[in-house]
């Protein structure tokens, strides 16, 4: 690799130049060589300009032995960072408290895969499902935090200027957190925050600053790794066994992978996902943002998929433990009609039936252990305890977690199916994605299984594909509460599966999103999001929006979540910058910058 511009913030060590170009010389590739470059330019978001620092490195051979060592313990960082993405802490494999913090206790309740069945926890309430409780609200941005401070470091630290790959790696894995924590609250003091800033007080940037900073970081490590063939060979191989060594999101060591491609793939797929978020509030910027993205090589087959394997590292799905164990996490009513009306084929492998007799209040009616699947409606008000025989909201149905399907899952960060439904969307919207929208919009459907791709072939998901390709009407199914509480209500999921080309755009999208939600589970952060974005897939209005902050009603989607500041800087941080950053109240209603109330077409 000659060299690159690869872009970090450091505030403190920024050069505020711009508008000189890069040069590259090679003095003795084979060996020994150095890289000069001068800094390249400044981007300027609304008046404030965001200094790139383009880096000036000599290196050897010795040299770099020098450096991995000297920076053992920021990989080793970096390494608990990636956990962080997906429920790790301290950097310890994902873990039932940090995933349901991040996950289950918010984004998996307003994506509405799944109802919380009690309410109350030995460290607080969560009275139903848009109550704010602040000991769980920050949930996930603390999951955030944890992957900006195993990053920072590295980003920060000027001898990984040595190994630019690597510094391109941990920008993109903190972009990937920081694009997930910004689809959740909103702004937040991200230039900062990659600084390694500790102490208040600190600037929020705007959703579209970090957006557009995140786009262009990406182009600056698409330079980088693009260059990687240009490196010396024994450059790439003591650099290819650090990053087998210190990054577990992909299996490129098992796979033989020895350049950057993968790293490739996983850039270019956060800037499509980023390109249809904001495709309602800058259609032409994302659609070059896409095309480029697919051009420049996106994930296209199960190899180039990013994730944590249970079964490559050794932990278990954390739902499992918040499921089973816990008794933490049921069925979404919404999902499970979702399901049934489509008669997916996840319903015979991904949750079970009742596990206990349910016993209604209404007409004494018993629905009798393994009879049904049934969901509870999101915003009920649930029961006390965590244990069956108290509260026979437990009963409901829950995820399998016996076998090796479910506690072998894979945290998926990007899944080929995702790719595949997000480019059978661009090419319904006209744009270049290599192909049509019922090509991707197919293949989305056929790679949806959750399961470790090692064990594709041993579930029933590939035979049942086709039946379920054909289905052209959803089956009619009425939603009704076996305990009685409840109203009957009829599913909202009313379109087929079969693509039929003569069908309206909107019914197309809807087919798009909604095959596109079964697929991204359990990553309720990002099927939130394209249920924000969309109003798709239909889903049952909340029960007791209420019991939020006061700014939703009844039929109102959660726009995001509050900050709820724990600390007086924090108060101070938001009241000076983060309220206007955001545009709006610090409330569940404030739509964030892509989330416009406007057509999808």
């Amino acid at each position: 690799m000659k060299r690159t511009h690869l872009i970090y913030y450091i505030g403190t060590m920024a050069f505020a130049m711009a508008g000189m170009t890069s040069c590259l010389d090679f003095d003795n590739p084979g060996s020994e060589f150095s890289i000069t470059q001068t800094v390249t330019s400044s981007v300027v978001y609304h008046g404030k300009p965001t200094d790139i620092q383009a880096l000036v490195t000599a290196t050897s051979e010795e040299n770099l032995d020098e450096v991995i060592s000297e920076m053992s313990t920021e990989f080793n960082q970096m390494l608990g960072g990636e956990f962080s993405l997906r429920g790790g802490k301290n950097a310890a494999y994902p873990g039932g408290h940090a995933y349901q913090r991040q996950y289950a206790l918010g984004p998996d309740v307003y994506a509405q895969y799944a109802t919380i069945p009690h309410h109350d926890f030995m460290y607080g309430e969560q009275t139903s499902a848009y109550y704010i409780n602040n000991d769980f609200n920050g949930g996930p941005n603390s999951s955030y935090i944890m992957v900006k401070n195993a990053m920072a470091p590295v980003l920060n630290n000027p001898a990984v200027d040595s190994i630019p790959e690597m510094k391109a790696i941990a920008l993109l894995i903190h972009d990937v957190a920081a694009q997930e924590v910004a689809d959740i609250y909103g702004p937040f003091p991200y230039f900062e925050y990659l600084e390694n800033k500790l102490e208040s007080p600190f600037k929020y940037n705007t959703l579209e600053q970090i957006y557009k900073t995140i786009a262009t970081n990406i182009d600056s490590e698409l330079e980088c790794f693009s260059k990687w063939n240009e490196r010396p060979d024994w450059y790439q191989k003591k650099v290819r066994q650090l990053v087998y060594k210190y990054t577990k999101l992909n299996n490129d060591e098992e796979n033989g992978v020895q350049d950057m491609s993968t790293w490739i793939r996983m850039a270019n797929s956060l800037k499509l996902r980023m390109a249809m978020h904001i495709v309602k509030v800058e259609p032409a910027l994302a659609r070059e943002w896409a095309e480029a993205a697919v051009a420049g090589g996106v994930v296209e087959e199960y190899r180039h998929e990013i994730s944590l394997s249970p079964l490559m590292l050794g932990f278990t799905m954390p739902l499992c433990e918040i499921s089973e164990s816990w008794g933490d996490t049921r069925l979404s009513a919404s999902f499970a009609s979702m399901l049934i009306s489509l008669q997916h084929p996840f319903l015979g492998y991904l949750f079970s039936k009742n596990s206990g007799d349910l016993h209604s209040e209404r007409d004494g009616s018993v629905m009798s252990k393994d009879s049904e699947y049934c969901g509870i409606r999101d915003g009920a008000h649930t029961g006390v305890g965590q244990a069956y025989a108290n509260n026979e909201y437990i009963g409901f149905s829950k995820i399998i977690t016996g076998g090796d399907f479910v506690p072998n899952a894979p945290l998926y960060i990007f899944k080929l199916a995702e790719i595949e439904f997000l480019r059978a969307e661009g090419a319904l919207r006209g744009w270049n994605m290599g192909g049509s929208a019922a090509q991707f919009y197919e293949a989305g459907i056929r790679h949806a299984d959750f399961a470790d791709r090692i064990m594709e072939f041993d579930t029933d998901y590939s035979g049942k594909v086709d039946e379920y390709l054909e289905l052209e009407n959803a089956v009619p199914y009425t939603w009704k509460d076996p305990i009685g509480k409840e109203e009957d209500v009829e599913s909202v999921t009313t379109i087929g599966v079969k693509w039929n080309d003569a069908e309206s755009l909107e019914t197309k999208l809807e087919k798009i999103i909604t095959q596109k939600y079964i697929a991204l589970w359990p990553n309720s952060i990002e099927a939130w999001a394209e249920l924000r974005r969309t109003g798709y897939p239909k889903v049952f209005p909340v029960l007791n929006p209420g019991d939020g902050d006061g700014s939703l009603r009844y039929g109102d989607l959660i726009r995001r979540m509050p900050w709820n500041p724990q600390d007086a800087a924090t108060e101070d941080d938001i009241a000076n910058s983060g309220l206007e950053a955001l545009g709006g109240a610090d409330q569940q209603a404030t739509r964030l910058w892509w989330d416009i109330d406007a057509p999808n077409f």
